[in-house]
């Protein structure tokens, strides 16, 4: 156990679960959430304490967490005008879990060190199923020391925890994660559909896919989703389609083809300009259905 002061901002969908099991692992906590009754909420019966702007977060934390949604509120949460970086002292660390830009957290990092303040990026993996449970896979970048810092916390929110490499190295494995994940829930769509229009019952062709080489984590977590077109967002199609984007980008800096990659981008594209961009990205399932003009489950 760390005796450092842990700040958390972001209070989603992920880093909700995930600062409670900081808080339940016994950690010295204060959180900050641009929604700040989310904050006050959280911190209900608990000895979680809020802080109600970055800079009491910072002044408060010797180890300020991270968990936002993307490259710009990341940018501007870290470095912008009255961000974290105006008012960590030097020694502090900062943990960037959001899934964002492998060229930002480079940047981030060197500024951060300008200022003799550590920073990783470590993105996460197994959306808000494993938030709760605290089994997350982690893939952090940066300095070893500072990924050692950091670890008692990381084992309060993952099973998995692997310092993949320098700065920026965590969101290019974040990346090069969620482009399995696209493809495998477009490819297990595809399978679904395909059984069900075939005659096939959708539970026991996923639980023979599960069996088999075709077996994955992915359909594990959302066979629920799938099988009862309960989208209720775990991770939300407007977010994915945002990493694929961070993945082609990455893709286009290192010369790295990805053509699936951007077919799937261009899915989830098309799931928000039909008004789902809140469902979860098992929602590809519906993209398939209406092509093929058959619902899973119908007519078998």
């Amino acid at each position: 156990m760390t005796s450092d002061r842990v700040g958390f901002a972001g209070l989603g969908i992920m880093g909700s679960p995930m600062a409670r099991n900081l808080a339940e692992a016994g950690f010295e906590l204060t959180v900050f959430n641009r929604t700040s009754s989310k904050a006050e909420e959280f911190s209900e019966g608990s000895p979680v304490e809020v802080a109600h702007n970055l800079e009491e977060l910072a002044r408060q934390s010797d180890l300020v967490i991270t968990m936002l949604p993307g490259p710009p509120e990341v940018e501007a949460v870290v470095a912008g005008d009255g961000g974290l970086l105006d008012f960590m002292a030097q020694g502090t660390l900062l943990v960037d879990m959001s899934t964002s830009s492998p060229v930002l957290a480079r940047w981030l990092a060197r500024e951060a060190a300008r200022r003799r303040v550590g920073m990783l990026d470590a993105p996460v993996s197994g959306g808000d199923v494993a938030a709760e449970q605290g089994t997350l896979s982690i893939m952090a970048g940066g300095e070893e020391g500072h990924f050692a810092r950091a670890r008692p916390l990381f084992e309060a929110m993952g099973e998995t925890i692997v310092h993949v490499g320098e700065s920026g190295a965590g969101q290019v494995t974040k990346a090069a994660n969620q482009i399995v994940v696209a493809l495998v829930l477009e490819a297990v769509s595809e399978a679904l559909v395909l059984g069900s229009k075939g005659g096939v019952e959708p539970s026991k062709l996923i639980e023979v896919l599960s069996g088999g080489l075709a077996a994955n984590k992915a359909m594990e977590v959302k066979r629920d989703k799938l099988l009862d077109h309960d989208f209720e967002p775990g991770g939300k199609v407007e977010f994915h389609h945002k990493d694929l984007g961070i993945a082609l980008e990455t893709g286009r800096q290192y010369g790295v083809t990805l053509p699936v990659t951007a077919l799937v981008d261009q899915m989830f594209g098309e799931l928000k300009a039909r008004g789902r961009e809140e469902w979860d990205h098992s929602a590809l399932l519906t993209l398939v259905e209406e092509c093929s003009g058959h619902r899973v489950g119908e007519g078998t």
